[in-house]
């Protein structure tokens, strides 16, 4: 049986991408920073009628230690680590540059970005022992240089996510580990993220404007998961990108916004 470890997956993208895996018969390892998140995420997956079984292991990806023991308890657990999925991120509080406190700049580029590097190291060298294995990061908001208020450091974590992502990628080609590495680029999801900042730290109102836009561009993550993890169980491809909203997709559904109305806030209102 393959083994899938998913960072940041007591919720959102991360717990449904789990149970996509766990129902196509792979062991899972759930990982965040909340035990009581990830005992529950957990009694929900076991839940699943699956020939494999699934744990979980409380890991701060900003800290070395907790990530060599994430890698570690799966192995014992589980003998192998198949594929990894560096989930793991907080939002940006909605503030200009000069706005944001030095605390919440490093929160956000530790987490989005030194987090997705240190894994990625530490996961490559037990991959590479074993000859195999597949590393996927996430982009997001700023992964295609797009700029936006509010989004400015989270902006600029994902687009390094992705130069790292494909730097990684041509190493491990040219270094011929065996083992490749793949962007996820999940679009708009309409979880908690979108309206949480730095860990539920700080609340973010969202914009009419901006409400708008996610109406029409977003996705609830199940949807989402679902592809993603169908594309990687298949995938044999090095650098590969797995893109739920590529533009001709967006673009489409800005076209048939009129017709296809959809409102993800109703309740909020």
């Amino acid at each position: 049986m393959k083994t899938v470890v998913i960072t940041g997956s007591a919720r959102g993208l991360g717990f449904e991408m789990a149970k996509v895996f766990k129902k196509n018969d792979y062991n899972v390892v759930l990982s965040d920073v909340n035990t009581e998140k990830l005992k529950k995420a957990l009694e929900e997956l076991n839940q699943i009628n699956s020939k494999t079984q699934a744990d979980y292991q409380e890991c701060d990806i900003t800290k070395e230690d907790d990530i060599q023991r994430l890698i570690s308890f799966s192995i014992n657990r589980f003998q192998s680590i198949d594929i990894w999925i560096n989930n793991a991120g907080v939002n940006q509080p909605d503030k200009a540059i000069w706005e944001l406190e030095n605390d919440e700049i490093q929160c956000i580029l530790d987490v989005d970005l030194k987090g997705t590097i240190l894994c990625s190291k530490y996961i490559m060298k037990e991959m590479m022992k074993q000859k195999a294995g597949a590393i996927y990061n996430i982009e997001g908001y700023g992964s295609n240089d797009a700029k936006m208020l509010g989004l400015s450091i989270y902006g600029t974590s994902k687009r390094a996510v992705t130069y790292f992502t494909e730097a990684l990628a041509k190493e491990c080609e040219e270094k011929h580990t065996g083992v490749i590495v793949g962007k996820l680029s999940p679009g708009i999801m309409i979880t908690d993220f979108i309206t949480n900042a730095l860990a539920n730290k700080e609340r973010i109102t969202l914009s009419e404007k901006t409400k708008k836009v996610y109406n029409i561009l977003g996705d609830y993550p199940d949807v989402v998961a679902n592809y993603l993890v169908n594309k990687m169980i298949t995938n044999t491809k090095n650098n590969v990108k797995i893109d739920w909203l590529p533009n001709y997709k967006a673009a489409w559904r800005f076209m048939t916004s009129g017709i296809h109305k959809r409102d993800f806030f109703i309740e909020k209102k």
